[in-house]
């Protein structure tokens, strides 16, 4: 393959042989025989290179080549191949990533992707997408293909075939809301803690009375405004429909899951919200400068030094990181989560493909590019190196089988970056020591009370008639929005209609309009 990006990974060495310590015998047939063809008939004698694409910025350290080498060593034994990583950098990422898949060139392979933020289901419907039969998954990812249930590879199939694998055997809550610090809530007599948008305001008002010079919430601004998403989601039973923009503009109710609409347009929560905005920027509970601000805004980093008050991110983010650390530097601080959508109960479990892999329809070796993916998501030694390191250098396993640094670990030196979100598997991850899984197990319970599958997984949205309406609506989102969540306002109530005024004259009603009959005519279809 000639490489033509210069931010693309390569590793190259001999292919000595770095036998895995678990025998993956269950899929002996990928192992190549001596003469060169595996020994059940799949021709492995070729050596070739696949290239993996992901979403992220390039390391720079050296670290994750030198990770590569030792992972090529064992994939040379095993299938004859070597893989290698080709970053889209997170500035502009999804223009990038679309045009890079658009080429059809064959300089890629393997495709990190997502339903609902990675436009997996278009490039799938623009060939972009290798669609491929049971029987080729089954023959050359056979681990994968066995893990997958029949239900959840049905949802991985458009016109009967199969364009996704999925990330469906991995626990994660990406959901967002505010982590708090349950001492200062205790204090603010809130003794349960924060379960409103309400308790949240209380709990701001005490710490402005109590510490009045602190920034509250050192919030970047303009690309912290998600928080809308989360009001709604609290006061209403609202669900989104993924894919289709940003903002979470459209959806339906809980109540009536076939009828398309937006919160954003219609009802009285986006009108309350802008109130309570204006409030809190009346009690300065963000910077001044929040919307125009030209220093670096440090939310999380200050958040865990004890800073500031809040901090907005994933329930992943919580436990795994912000709770660990802020106990570390704070003991007695006691960080809580309170969640979007705690007030309503309203939750949506994440789709199986929130994190996918699926295989380049130019890729000049897409068999070998499943026998790679099957031995990355399934063998014990490849799924340590690609996620975790090497042992020794950038992991540790713990006497209690927990995972931890070494003593010796360098994050700017020995950091690795592979950015696998596609394939990660609950069979064989190992709990980093430092996260707080006692609340991660206590959190899951509740949100696995309250879940409801989302309901339009396998839906493929066509824009051919609303791009340009969806283009109008999302600049009025752009122009307004900002605004709106941080009380930038003198009147919101006649804010928030000028900008549905506006969101009419962009065409937010054909939009609606046309994705309630793409809506009708593919569940009418999916029904037959």
């Amino acid at each position: 393959m000639k490489l033509k990006h210069s931010f693309l990974i390569k590793s190259i060495f001999s292919a000595s042989a770095l036998l895995s310590a678990f025998a993956f015998t269950s899929c002996s047939f990928l192992k190549k025989s001596k003469n060169g063809a595996s020994s059940k008939g799949i021709d492995t004698s070729r050596h070739v290179i696949i290239t993996y694409m992901t979403t992220g910025d390039r390391p720079t350290n050296g670290a994750t080549e030198r990770m590569l080498k030792k992972l090529n060593e064992i994939l040379t034994e095993k299938v004859n191949a070597e893989l290698q990583i080709y970053y889209i950098p997170w500035s502009d990422y999804l223009v990038k990533y679309n045009t890079e898949l658009s080429q059809l060139d064959g300089e890629i392979d393997l495709v990190g992707t997502a339903s609902d933020w990675l436009d997996a289901w278009q490039n799938a419907k623009n060939g972009t997408f290798l669609g491929m039969d049971d029987e080729m998954v089954k023959t050359y990812a056979p681990l994968t293909y066995e893990s997958v249930s029949s239900e959840h590879w049905d949802m991985c199939r458009s016109d009967g075939k199969i364009y996704l694998l999925p990330e469906d055997n991995y626990a994660q809550w990406i959901n967002h809301g505010f982590m708090y610090r349950g001492d200062w809530a205790k204090a603010a007599g809130l003794s349960s803690g924060v379960n409103s948008w309400e308790d949240m305001t209380t709990y701001f008002k005490y710490l402005r009375t109590t510490y009045p010079s602190m920034t509250l919430w050192d919030s970047a601004g303009g690309t912290d405004t998600y928080q809308a998403f989360g009001y709604i989601r609290s006061k209403s039973d609202f669900v989104e429909l993924e894919g289709i923009t940003t903002g979470n503009l459209f959806g339906v109710r809980k109540g009536d899951l076939k009828k398309v609409y937006s919160p954003y347009y219609d009802g009285n929560e986006l009108i309350e919200y802008a109130k309570l905005m204006k409030e809190w920027d009346n009690m300065h509970v963000w910077p001044e400068n929040v919307l125009n601000r030209t220093d670096h805004a440090d939310s999380r980093g200050n958040f865990k030094k004890g800073l500031t008050a809040v901090e907005a991110h994933h329930t992943q983010t919580w436990y795994t990181e912000v709770r660990p650390e802020l106990d570390e530097n704070i003991p007695g601080s006691d960080c809580q989560f309170f969640w979007f959508g705690k007030e309503s109960g309203n939750i949506t479990e994440m789709t199986i493909t929130h994190g996918a892999m699926a295989i380049s329809a130019a890729s000049a070796n897409p068999e070998r590019a499943l026998m790679v993916y099957d031995l990355i998501r399934n063998d014990p030694q490849c799924y340590y190196l690609m996620n975790y390191g090497i042992e020794g250098v950038q992991w540790r396993k713990t006497p209690a089988g927990k995972r931890a640094r070494p003593a010796s670990y360098n994050s700017t030196t020995d950091g690795i970056t592979t950015n696998y979100w596609w394939g990660r598997n609950d069979k064989l991850e190992i709990r980093d020591e430092k996260g707080a899984w006692d609340m991660f197990d206590k959190i899951s319970a509740e949100y696995n009370t309250k879940k409801i599958p989302y309901p339009y997984g396998q839906v493929i949205w066509s824009f051919d008639n609303i791009s340009k309406e969806l283009t109008a609506v999302s600049d009025v989102w752009g122009h307004y929005m900002g605004k709106i969540c941080y009380g930038k306002v003198d009147n919101p109530e006649a804010y928030v209609a000028d900008f549905r005024r506006d969101l009419k004259n962009a065409g937010i009603e054909k939009i609606i309009r046309d994705l309630q009959s793409q809506l009708d005519n593919q569940t009418a279809h999916a029904a037959q």
